[in-house]
């Protein structure tokens, strides 16, 4: 299952996403969605692991404290088609 974790601290990495993660099972990818001109963080992520493992990552995990902020996880939702910028 596809993991949506939101509300991170601009200063998280990838490997830190994961170590939170695998706190709870195997963590199978991990991506840290970044800024494509400054290369930062957006402050959020997704996380891939098996869908026990994510039930319980969304129960354990949601709510708790990460850098002093509040960390949001749940199901990644499928994007939506968006309108082309111009």
């Amino acid at each position: 299952m596809r993991l949506f974790a939101g509300n991170l601290p601009w200063t998280a990495t990838e490997d830190e996403l994961r170590e939170i993660f695998e706190a709870i099972g195997p963590v199978s990818s991990v991506s840290l969605i970044t800024d494509r001109e400054t290369g930062r963080s957006r402050g959020f992520g997704f996380v891939d692991m098996s869908d026990d493992d994510a039930r319980r990552a969304i129960d354990e995990l949601n709510g708790t404290d990460v850098g002093g902020r509040q960390l949001r996880v749940n199901e990644a939702q499928e994007r939506q088609e968006r309108r082309p910028r111009y």
